[in-house]
């Protein structure tokens, strides 16, 4: 045997190999897994030398590093220099405009101020933040904060007349602004094309900026054992900016993730940088560009919003608003023919769909695309998948088409989905993992991260108990069982990823890539597995992360 690097022993592995082998001893070398010993202590033929390191897990778990394929970590790692408008901490929109405020105080005139995460739907008053509200308590600075789902903002005037936005102006295709009882703007912001008017003139970071963010973000990722990570949505914001971000971040190891980077289509259009590109070009520059650290993930596109904002497009109106069906993003000629050019370049394509009319449109531009330029794997994607229909999922299993599934809605908004949005019969089968096995449909869990905090644990123990934050089991019959749940955050994510050869399981020759835990997720009271710690995540066989106190080695 070659010279080893790093020696891991008594450890309980889980390899989430086709067979589910358990193992307790691996071998290391330069990076990659040499061998496995179902002993806890290897032969004593193999030769270990003082340059050799060796970690004693003394019985902890290792499993495969968790493969997270849709979160927003760029804007995860800037919104931690924002206001926390979230709840918790906060109850009402008066404790918001007093976390505003005492920034506002400490911030000079005239400069914006930011904020993120609050949820009309769990705030006291049940509605969103208006104008006047952030014009009394910060009438010098243009206020703007975002909405938990990243679909609304809620601005002052200030931020209005900076953006150029007056009583006239038009609502954007797939968006609108928000008007009071007299019809005058009331500030909020319904959907990205609104959100993108003040956004324009919102101060950009500087790339070193958002590059030290991703070095502080990325240690939270590291925490919960993620060693690969997919930005879904690069440039969606900031532009080509948030591109060379990335790419720095990974160059240099400020990152240590591997990443994934789904590029924002319009980027991807004729005029536009990347226009002329096919994806094999762009993946080649990102490679290039950041020592093999990152690499193409997809173009990413949206069909609709969000459930929570009413804006989901949904076949049948709302539960508690008859007159609301939300509303499709792209119209259906525009949408096939850009998913066909994309298509042909040699793309993957990646669809924001939660209403289950915008799940039927993008099955339908896909079905245009296969039919007019056939192509065999091309692991297309729908992200969210919410509320998918039986029709929606065979159609899916026709055109092989992989979805990645925002389980986490069953615990943050499965009791609001009964009660406000999709009524008792449609929220019970919210993020059908059930359905979606039955078809044998390739799938992945995600965190959406900064919508519901980063935790590849939280989203299998979501998976596995479909529980509530009011405590109730939301169609237990689309439940999976747990190591289904934990191959959709391993070995599923790395076939979404087109690297199942290198990553997601424990086997000779992939990459050493692992989370140590401190209980074995398939065998704990299914309610615990949230609670399991990481104490330790390593990439290319080197610990990135440990917590204080693991004391690994």
């Amino acid at each position: 045997m070659d010279k080893i690097d790093t020696l891991i022993t008594n450890a309980n592995i889980l390899t989430l190999d086709e067979q589910n082998s358990i193992a307790h001893s691996l071998a290391i070398t330069d990076g990659r897994i040499i061998e496995i010993w179902q002993e806890s202590e290897p032969p004593a033929s193999v030769r270990i030398t003082s340059n050799t390191e060796v970690l004693n897990l003394k019985g902890k778990t290792l499993i495969p590093g968790f493969i997270d394929t849709h979160n927003h970590i760029l804007m995860y790692s800037l919104n931690k220099n924002k206001v926390n408008c979230s709840t918790p901490p906060n109850e009402s929109i008066d404790d918001i405009l007093q976390r505003i405020k005492v920034k506002a105080n400490s911030t000079p005139k005239g400069q914006w101020l930011e904020g993120y995460g609050y949820d009309d739907t769990l705030l006291k008053e049940q509605r969103h933040p208006t104008r006047e509200e952030l014009d009394q308590i910060a009438p010098d600075h243009p206020v703007f904060i975002t909405h938990i789902s990243s679909h609304f903002a809620a601005v002052n005037s200030k931020a209005l007349e900076l953006a150029g936005v007056d009583e006239q102006i038009k609502n954007p295709q797939g968006g609108f602004f928000g008007r009071d009882k007299n019809g005058r703007l009331d500030g909020v912001l319904h959907e990205i094309p609104a959100l993108e008017y003040v956004q324009k003139v919102i101060p950009v970071p500087t790339v070193d900026e958002m590059v030290a963010a991703l070095g502080e973000g990325s240690k939270d990722y590291l925490a919960q054992g993620i060693t690969t990570n997919a930005d879904a949505g690069v440039g969606l914001f900031l532009g080509e900016s948030e591109l060379e971000a990335h790419l720095i971040a990974a160059q240099k190891g400020i990152n240590p993730m591997h990443s994934q980077l789904m590029i924002i289509h319009t980027l991807l259009r004729e005029g536009e940088k990347f226009g002329n590109f096919t994806a094999e070009q762009l993946n080649e520059e990102i490679m290039n560009a950041s020592n093999g650290k990152a690499c193409l993930d997809s173009a990413k596109m949206f069909q609709d919003g969000s459930i929570q904002g009413l804006t989901g497009a949904l076949r049948e109106p709302y539960y508690n608003n008859a007159d609301v069906v939300g509303e499709l993003l792209h119209f259906q000629e525009a949408f096939n023919e850009e998913i066909l050019d994309l298509h042909k370049r040699g793309f993957r394509v990646t669809i924001h769909g939660n209403g289950d009319r915008a799940i039927g449109s993008i099955l339908e531009g896909y079905a245009f695309a296969q039919e007019k330029s056939p192509r065999d794997d091309h692991r297309h994607r729908i992200e969210h998948v919410q509320t998918a229909t039986i029709d929606d999922l065979d159609n899916m299993q026709k055109l092989r088409v992989a979805g990645s599934v925002f389980i986490n809605h069953v615990y943050y908004w499965g009791d609001r989905h009964k009660r406000l949005f999709l009524g008792p019969e449609r929220s019970r089968r919210i993020s059908p993992l059930a359905d979606i096995v039955k078809r044998d449909i390739l799938f992945t869990l995600h965190s959406d991260c900064p919508v519901t905090p980063i935790s590849p644990l939280f989203s299998v123990w979501a998976a596995v108990n479909r529980l509530t934050k009011e405590g109730e089991v939301l169609g237990p019959e689309q439940k999976i069982d747990v190591v289904t749940a934990l191959k959709s955050m391993t070995i599923y994510g790395a076939y979404m990823n087109f690297s199942e050869d290198t990553v997601g399981s424990i086997e000779i020759g992939k990459r050493a890539d692992f989370a140590v835990l401190d209980k074995d997720p398939t065998n704990v009271d299914p309610l615990e597995i949230k609670d399991i710690t990481v104490e330790a995540t390593l990439i290319d066989g080197k610990k990135v992360y440990e917590k204080q106190g693991a004391l690994l080695g």
